[in-house]
C-alpha cells in the first residue's frame, strides 16, 4: 500500500448478498393465468378481426382499381371505335363520291352515244331519202283518222316529187281511197312536214326532235349536261 495513503475510516467493504429475497408489498396482486389467457383470446380475435377488415379493404381497392381500369378501357375503347367509325364515314363518303362522279361521267358519255347515233341515224335517213320519215308519219295518221279523212300533207318543195310517188306506192298497197294532198312550203326544211286533218295535227320537224332528244338525255343545245355545275 502507498505509504501516503490513508483510508477513510467510515468507507468498509461488505459482501453482496446474491441469496437476497424481495418480499411483496402489501396489497400486490399476483397475476392470474387464467386472466392472461382470455387477454390473449380477446387479442388474436381483435388480431383476425383487423385482418379480415384489411382483406376486405384490399378487395374493395382491387374491385375499385379494376372497375376503374375497366372503365378507362371501355372509354379508349369506345374513343377508339368512334375514331374508326368516322374513318370509316369518310372513306364510304369518298366511295359514293367517287361512284356519284362515275357515274355521271358515264351518263354523260351514254348520252353523247345516244347523241351522236340519234343525229347519225336521222343523218344517214334524211340523206338516203328524206321523204321516208314523211311518209311514216302520214302512215301513223292514217291509224289514228277515220276512213276516207283528207290530209293535207305540206313538205319543202324539193321533196314533192318524192313524197307523192310514196303516197301512191302507199295507196296501191291499201283497199281504201286515200284522201292526201301534197302542198309545197318553202318555209319547211328539207325532210319536215306538216300534216294537217280536220280534227288535228301532225307536224314533223327535226330540230324539235333532236331538242326532245337532248332534254331527254337531260343535255343543253351544245350537248352539255344540263346538270353540271
Amino acid at each position: 500500500m502507498n505509504p501516503g495513503y490513508t483510508m477513510d475510516s467510515s468507507f468498509h467493504i461488505k459482501p453482496f448478498a446474491f441469496d437476497r429475497v424481495f418480499a411483496m408489498q402489501k396489497g400486490a396482486q399476483v397475476p392470474n393465468a387464467a386472466d392472461n389467457i382470455e387477454t390473449i383470446i380477446v387479442l388474436r380475435a381483435e388480431i383476425d378481426l383487423l385482418k379480415a377488415q384489411l382483406e376486405t379493404a384490399t378487395a374493395v381497392a382491387r374491385a375499385d382499381g379494376f372497375e376503374g381500369g375497366l372503365a378507362q378501357a371501355r372509354n379508349e375503347t369506345a374513343a377508339a371505335m368512334l375514331a374508326a367509325t368516322d374513318a370509316l364515314h369518310a372513306s364510304i363518303e369518298a366511295v359514293e363520291q367517287e361512284f356519284e362522279e362515275i357515274e355521271r361521267r358515264t351518263s354523260r358519255a351514254a348520252a353523247d352515244v345516244a347523241l351522236a347515233a340519234a343525229d347519225g341515224l336521222a343523218a344517214r335517213a334524211l340523206a338516203a331519202d328524206p321523204a321516208l320519215a314523211i311518209d311514216d308519219a302520214i302512215g301513223r295518221v292514217l291509224t289514228q283518222v277515220a276512213r276516207g279523212q283528207e290530209l293535207q300533207i305540206r313538205v319543202h318543195p324539193a321533196l314533192i316529187e318524192a313524197t307523192e310517188a310514196l303516197i301512191a306506192g302507199r295507196q296501191s298497197r291499201d283497199r281504201r281511197r286515200l284522201s292526201l294532198t301534197v302542198i309545197a312550203d318553202d318555209t319547211l326544211a328539207i325532210g319536215d312536214a306538216l300534216i294537217s286533218w280536220e280534227q288535228g295535227g301532225l307536224t314533223l320537224d327535226a330540230a324539235a326532235r333532236r331538242a326532245a332528244i337532248l332534254t331527254e338525255l337531260g343535255l343543253d343545245e351544245a350537248g352539255r349536261d344540263q346538270n353540271a355545275a
